[in-house]
């Protein structure tokens, strides 16, 4: 057997890395007990963090848009405001991270060389002069977008295909946690930099699939793109610690580790944060709807505009769709619609097939007081505490 490039290897864990890592599968845990209990409302906030994620990962990049546009990517739609290449990246890194999820839930996938060149096309198919797929064939250098100063030179081209060989295997082999096991996918592909575009975006997705594969919560609430994106500064500055400029797998990934898993900690806190939210607005918006008489498939809709989002005829069909109320036509979705305006909980805007609803008021007021009685979100660096009070931050 040749010899294996080497790769950068995941640290040893010491004593209190071990224990973040017990407290976030502790979190996770109390997470998946959550989720897993048949729940209308679960579907709606798995579809809307699915968004979070594809929004922020993109966001990372330059790629912006409002959470509206993105979960109409989400649902298969055109996103209504987004330009025409905004639309495509977000729709080419929807279409990614759904196979991801379909190849975590199939124990017979692997993982190869083919597959991260594929998820690579689907979400840069739309710019073919960026060689999506294909591997780098000359040098490549990353830049600080605010100075413009290079800061980090990948590997010789030559060296790519046996350094994602060396990976590939690592995914296999790894025996480190999962969060580790994600981390250091990611790290390992960002720092290969094999693709002429995208490696970020690449990057994120592999870490996600890893997580996804080997995870006891969901994998939509596996992944740390949320956190990166809300703290893309810091998500640079380690990986240039770690990285040191140029292909180093000699150099010390500890803190990269120890930031994945402080972005592991504060997202979990936020998703137990959100879900018990999710269930207090949607109790609310059920009262709502048995109160003015309104169907009970008409409840998601109301979720939907609670939560400040642009409400459509299509999106409204999702949104019962996903709230397991069934297949909904467009002449049911418009009486749904002109119902909930005539009760006083939408406001209608635009004229025919431009028109869409917004909450009103009183529905504004009601999504207000499920958010201000929200526990307050955990910052707790996980690194400056002892693990005893870990175990009590866990405990809340």
């Amino acid at each position: 057997m040749p010899p294996v490039d080497p790769i950068y290897p995941p640290p040893l864990l010491d004593e209190h890395e071990r224990g973040v890592v017990a407290a976030i599968e502790d979190l996770r845990e109390r997470m998946h007990g959550s989720l897993a209990v048949p729940r209308r409302w679960v579907g709606g906030l798995r579809r809307v963090q699915f968004a979070r994620g594809v929004r922020a990962s993109n966001s990372i990049e330059g790629i912006h848009a409002s959470l509206d546009d993105v979960v109409d990517a989400v649902d298969g739609r055109e996103p209504l405001e987004a330009g025409e290449e905004t639309a495509a990246a977000l729709l080419g890194y929807r279409q990614a991270m759904t196979y991801v999820l379909q190849m975590a839930a199939d124990p017979a996938a692997r993982v190869d060389d083919g597959i991260i060149r594929s998820l690579h096309f689907m979400m840069l198919g739309h710019e073919l002069d960026k060689s999506p797929g294909a591997w780098r064939r000359g040098p490549i250098w990353v830049r600080d977008g605010a100075s413009g100063a290079e800061v980090y030179e990948g590997p010789p081209a030559t060296d790519v295909p046996r350094l994602v060989d060396a990976l590939v295997l690592a995914l296999a082999d790894d025996g480190s946690p999962p969060m580790v096991a994600g981390a250091m996918a990611h790290l390992n592909l960002v720092m290969i930099h094999p693709f002429r575009d995208g490696n970020g975006r690449m990057a994120r997705c592999l870490q996600t699939l890893v997580l996804a594969r080997r995870s006891v919560v969901s994998p939509v609430f596996s992944s740390i793109e949320e956190y990166l994106g809300r703290n893309t500064r810091a998500y640079y500055d380690v990986l240039s610690e770690v990285g040191r400029g140029r292909w180093n797998p000699g150099a010390d990934s500890r803190p990269w580790v120890r930031f994945c898993l402080t972005a592991h900690y504060r997202q979990a806190h936020t998703h137990l944060r959100r879900i018990r939210a999710t269930e207090q607005l949607w109790v609310r918006c059920e009262e709502l709807a048995r109160e003015h008489r309104l169907p009970e498939r008409a409840v998601p809709g109301l979720m939907d505009a609670a939560r400040g989002m642009r409400l459509r005829n299509a999106a409204y069909r999702a949104a019962v769709a996903t709230g397991d109320g069934g297949e909904i036509n467009e002449l049911m979705a418009s009486r749904d619609l002109r119902a909930m305006v005539g009760s006083g909980l939408l406001v209608a805007h635009g004229e025919r097939r431009g028109r869409r609803y917004s909450a009103s008021p009183r529905l504004r007021d009601v999504a207000a007081e499920v958010h201000a009685a929200r526990p307050v979100r955990s910052d707790v660096d996980p690194f400056a505490v002892s693990p005893d009070q870990l175990v009590r931050d866990v405990g809340r």
